[in-house]
């Protein structure tokens, strides 16, 4: 076989295996002749045969990209990867922003001027509250993007949702309290709030939210509420203006304590989303709950927590035990990554492909026969079933398909079937007709 095909294929093999991703910038053909010690004209005839075939496009001076139009859903299908590779991210998969439209280039290159730029200074532990430069540039983002007006010993960093919630719960003594918390919610943080000695209370949740006049009845002593009032995890639900009223009036009159945790507030495709209940917070009883897991990359492992002004010294109290456990460097690099505009940028592409990705995988769904329930933002879908939800969820995901069931998301009794399935990393619409196939399929 010539050289430029045997190129040709380990191109298209790389392609199949998921190792180049659409819309990955090839080398030149230059700089890639001379990494394989070939002439320049046999590998600009390798790309030339795989522009011809569909594998590749030309876009002018910006050089030779892998198209955007492939379908390959057998690779997206693998849920793990093998020989001590690095698993994939599987079919539907909850929480994970789309790893593809990331500007990894981008950010090592101000990765790589923070190190450039380091002195001796910055080789020592840092604030334990989090990186100052950091913490006010959140404070500029709040201000703009969600109304919240706070200063930046309010902000404080840490290493991820569970982090927040354990400082919150250790800061203002928690153990032997209860907390109001929705009913279905997000599971994987109960454990942590069992584990500081605090009691779950489940409250129903509503087309309206949570059904903060339920909870005053059953439990109007509990000491936290614990909610998603932007876009209810997983029904998709604002909270009303008049519960939330309701729930500043309880926290104010009971002293208690609302932990507001806005994890998808970034992502809205129709209308204009309802105010933060910390820009509602005079009473000064809301804790703010923030991660970039979900914006940037989980990998990232950095959240952020704004406390009442009143709270800070008890706050960085409690933070002198545990230190922020973010890398400096990590936390400069996001600090100007936001400072210089990217993230901003960032978000505004990544709503743009959200709305069209989380279109195509409506579209399929609808075409096979799913009922998906109407949400007017976040990152996963919510589709109605009849049965037993549970045990669909588990067909699914042993046909490696991460569908998450409604009713595993409850505390308290069984409620109406759905299935919760993530669009995010859905990158053309006949990769999303396949996984739905595979869905109808593992479920029928």
């Amino acid at each position: 076989m010539p050289r430029y095909q045997q190129i040709a294929r380990q191109l298209k093999a790389a392609i199949e295996q998921g190792e180049l991703n659409s819309g990955k910038r090839l080398p030149s053909s230059r700089m890639y002749a001379q990494e394989l010690g070939v002439s320049r004209v046999t590998v600009e005839n390798a790309y030339g045969e795989l522009v011809a075939q569909g594998w590749l496009e030309r876009r002018g001076q910006a050089g030779t990209f892998v198209s955007d139009h492939l379908t390959l859903p057998s690779v997206d299908a693998q849920p793990l990867g093998f020989g001590g590779e690095q698993p994939r991210p599987q079919p539907f998969q909850l929480g994970l922003p789309a790893l593809d439209l990331f500007p990894r280039g981008l950010w090592a290159r101000v990765m790589g001027r923070r190190l450039r730029t380091q002195t001796r200074y910055d080789l020592a532990l840092g604030d334990v509250c989090g990186e100052m430069t950091l913490r006010q540039a959140l404070v500029e983002y709040l201000r703009l993007s969600r109304s919240i007006e706070c200063q930046a010993e309010q902000v404080f960093i840490t290493s991820g949702y569970a982090a927040s919630i354990s400082l919150i719960l250790r800061s203002l003594g928690g153990r032997g309290e209860s907390m109001w918390v929705e009913d279905p919610g997000f599971p994987l943080i109960r454990p942590v709030i069992e584990q500081e000695g605090v009691t779950l209370c489940p409250v129903p949740v509503d087309a309206q939210g949570m059904d903060v006049e339920w909870a005053i009845q059953q439990d109007s002593e509990a000491r936290f509420a614990l909610l998603t009032p932007a876009h209810q995890s997983p029904t998709g639900a604002a909270l009303s203006l008049p519960r939330r009223r309701q729930l500043l009036d309880w926290a104010a009159h009971h002293k208690a304590w609302i932990i507001e945790d806005d994890y998808d507030s970034e992502f809205r495709y129709q209308g204009k989303p309802l105010p933060p209940l910390k820009s509602l917070d005079a009473p000064q009883r809301v804790l703010y709950a923030g991660t970039f897991s979900k914006s940037l990359f989980p990998a990232l492992r950095t959240a952020w927590l704004v406390v009442p002004l009143p709270l800070v010294e008890t706050f960085r109290q409690q933070a002198q035990h545990l230190a922020c456990p973010v890398p400096l460097i990590m936390q400069q690099t996001l600090a100007d990554f936001m400072r210089e505009g990217h993230f901003w940028r960032h978000l505004k592409k990544m709503r743009v492909h959200y709305a069209q990705r989380r279109r195509w995988l409506e579209d399929a769904l609808v075409a096979h026969g799913f009922q998906v329930v109407e949400q007017l933002g976040g990152i996963q879908l919510l589709v109605a079933v009849n049965g037993n939800d549970r045990a669909m969820a588990l067909s699914a995901r042993r046909a490696g398909l991460a569908v998450q069931a409604v009713n595993d998301w409850r505390l308290g009794s069984e409620g109406p079937a759905g299935l919760i399935m993530s669009f995010t990393n859905i990158m053309t619409r006949a990769m999303a007709d396949t996984q739905v196939s595979a869905l109808r399929a593992a479920i029928k």
